[in-house]
C-alpha cells in the first residue's frame, strides 16, 4: 500500500485530500497542530490511515516524520504540503507576529515538509510532493500582501526543486502546484465578515471536495501547475504579466468581490452553506 502524508489535514481542504486519497488506496498520515484536529480527518478511513501531530515549521519534526514512515512502512511514496494560514489588512498594518507566522507556515513550512520527503524519495528514485499554493502564489492580492509573498515563495521554491531533480536525472520524482481559486473552508469561513480578506471571493467559492479531487488525480498524472479552475488561467497569467494594466481595475475588482462575499456572508447566517 502507498503511503502519503497531510499537513494542515484538520482544516476543510486537508480533510477533502485525505478522504480521497484514501479512497485511491493511500495509507495517509493526516498531521496537524493537534491530535485532537488532525483525527477526524481520518475518522471512518480505516485503521491504515493515522492522525499525527506536526508543526510543519519544526524542521527537525518534519524529518522525523518522514524517517518514522520509511522506518515503519519502507517507503515515503506522497507528501501533501497543504498546511497554511491567512492575515489580511493593508501591507502597511497587519503586525509582525502574524506576518511571521503566514511566512513561517506557507513558504517555510512547505519548504520544510518537501525536503524530508525528498531526502527519502531522492535515493528510492520515485515518489511525489504536491504543494496547495493558491492564485496569490500566481498573482498579487490586495488585502493579502504577506499572504501573497508566502505562496510566491512557496510556487518558486515547488517549481525551482522540480528543475533540480530534472537537472540530477531524477525523473521517477514530480513536485506539482496546485493554485485554486477561494476554497470554502475555515479558513475563509472564519473571515466571511472581514473586508480585507474581499480578494478571496472575487469568484465563486471552490469545494474542498472538488480541490481534494484534483489533488488525487496529480497522483496519477502529474503536472508542475495546476489552477483550478483552469478558465481562470489566462486571466491571472495576464495580470501577472501586465500589472500596469491592472492597476486601475483594482478597486473595482475589489467592490465587486466585496459584494459576493457580502452575499456568502447572508447565506451562512441563514443557514445556507455555500
Amino acid at each position: 500500500m502507498k503511503t502519503a502524508v497531510v499537513t494542515g489535514a484538520g482544516g476543510g481542504l486537508g480533510r477533502a485530500i485525505t478522504a480521497d486519497l484514501a479512497r485511491r488506496g493511500f495509507a495517509v498520515w493526516a498531521t496537524d497542530v493537534e491530535l485532537g484536529v488532525a483525527e477526524p480527518a481520518v475518522e471512518g478511513l480505516g485503521s491504515e490511515c493515522r492522525a499525527v501531530v506536526l508543526d510543519v515549521t519544526d524542521v527537525s519534526a518534519n524529518r522525523a516524520l518522514a524517517e518514522k514512515i520509511v522506518a515503519e512502512r519502507g517507503q515515503l511514496d506522497l507528501w501533501v504540503n497543504n498546511a497554511g494560514v491567512l492575515a489580511t489588512g493593508y501591507a502597511w498594518e497587519v503586525d509582525d507576529a502574524s506576518n511571521e507566522r503566514v511566512l513561517a507556515v506557507n513558504a517555510t513550512g512547505t519548504i520544510n515538509g518537501t525536503i524530508a520527503a525528498l531526502t527519502h524519495m531522492v535515493p528510492a528514485g520515485r515518489g511525489q510532493v504536491i504543494n496547495l499554493i493558491s492564485l496569490a502564489g500566481i498573482v498579487a492580492t490586495p488585502g493579502q500582501a504577506v499572504y501573497a509573498a508566502s505562496k510566491h515563495a512557496a510556487m518558486a521554491f515547488t517549481l525551482s526543486t522540480l528543475f533540480d531533480l530534472r537537472r540530477g536525472g531524477h525523473r521517477g520524482i514530480d513536485v506539482c502546484a496546485v493554485c485554486p481559486s477561494g476554497v470554502w473552508t475555515p479558513l475563509l469561513g472564519n473571515r466571511i465578515a472581514d473586508p480585507e480578506a474581499a480578494a478571496s471571493f472575487t469568484a465563486p467559492l471552490l469545494t474542498a471536495a472538488a480541490v481534494g479531487r484534483v489533488v488525487g488525480r496529480l497522483t496519477e498524472r502529474p503536472r508542475p501547475v495546476t489552477i483550478v479552475p483552469r478558465r481562470r488561467a489566462p486571466m491571472m497569467r495576464f495580470v501577472d504579466l501586465f500589472p500596469r494594466l491592472a492597476l486601475p481595475v483594482v478597486p473595482k475588482v475589489m467592490r465587486n468581490a466585496r459584494r459576493r462575499q457580502e452575499r456568502y456572508q447572508r447565506l451562512t447566517e441563514n443557514g445556507d452553506l455555500p
